[in-house]
């Protein structure tokens, strides 16, 4: 790093302009035209980044390289020279999927998918069950989650419930938010914290609205440390290079079963042997999980 530059991390882009922060300040900065020219498949920069940068006397900066990443929430997106590779989020702490006990009913083959999305790009998901007080029994639909080890908050903004949990889960990390809609994410986020929920709805608004429009992808600051940042798309991500028999190794109920399989090639469908379907049987496995886990390896192939 030379002398004069800083380090810091993209919490907003616009444009081309891309606003960095660190602990000293808010630098609003260009590319340096060498990194533009460098070849590349997705985003050379991208929300979450952390990079290296020059304050310039005006107030503003130019980056001047990017650290490598951690992690990245990826999706394809199709481009003039072919199909890109676009981030949502770089370096993220963890993925907080929201799903509604009710008003919507939970979409469990959803949550699958997202929970196998963070499986592949070895984020740690912590799931929220919100609107536990619209139902008797919160923790029926999502038990099996808990069982598996995956972090389960119960959320209601009607009677508190779970939000300070929340709130902790939350302070001092990189969240990437992502959900249905209607499970009350912008509820939640005004909840631990008033005006939050409404900024980050209106930026997922514009993200929704069509590739033709000037869309700002930010992250929002949390009073106690760490940044949210709203992630729509999950339709699309990081799934589309994925091998069928990768699957296996997103499903942790499944993993340690596949080498017990007769055959190495197993599909766990319906050839002799297999250790999955046999813990499929004797209740080891989740039926609701089980279906998940074919739909999602049926439709890679």
């Amino acid at each position: 790093m030379k002398p004069d530059t800083l380090h810091g991390q993209v919490t907003r882009l616009l444009s081309g302009f891309y606003t960095v922060q660190n602990e000293n300040g808010v630098w609003v900065c260009r590319l340096r035209g060498r990194l533009k020219k460098q070849r590349s498949e997705g985003d050379i920069v991208a929300l979450g980044d952390r990079v290296e940068f020059t304050p310039l006397p005006d107030g503003t900066g130019v980056i001047e390289a990017v650290q490598p990443r951690t992690h990245a929430l990826i999706r394809k997106a199709p481009g003039a020279r072919g199909e890109y590779r676009q981030v949502l989020l770089a370096n993220p702490d963890q993925v907080v999927l929201v799903f509604a006990c009710a008003q919507p009913a939970p979409r469990l083959g959803m949550l699958d998918r997202f929970l196998v999305i963070a499986e592949k790009q070895k984020i740690p998901p912590i799931i929220i069950a919100n609107k536990i007080d619209l139902v008797e029994d919160a923790r029926q639909p999502f038990q099996i989650y808990e069982t598996l080890g995956y972090r389960t908050l119960y959320t209601s903004t009607k009677t508190g419930a779970g939000l300070e949990e929340l709130k902790r889960q939350l302070t001092g990390k990189v969240s990437a938010l992502a959900g249905p809609s209607g499970v009350g994410k912008s509820s939640l986020l005004n909840a631990i914290q008033p005006g939050l929920g409404l900024a980050v709805s209106e930026i997922s608004a514009a993200m929704n609205k069509g590739r033709h429009t000037t869309v700002t992808r930010q992250m929002f600051a949390l009073d106690g440390g760490g940044y949210v940042a709203d992630t729509p798309g999950w339709k699309s991500l990081a799934l589309w290079d994925t091998e069928p028999e990768e699957m296996d190794a997103y499903f942790p109920e499944l993993r340690n079963l596949v080498p017990l399989c007769q055959f190495s090639d197993c599909a766990h469908k319906h050839e002799p042997g297999c250790a999955v379907r046999m813990a499929l049987k004797e209740g080891k496995i989740h039926p609701e999980r089980y279906h998940s886990y074919l739909k999602l390896r049926a439709g890679q192939e």
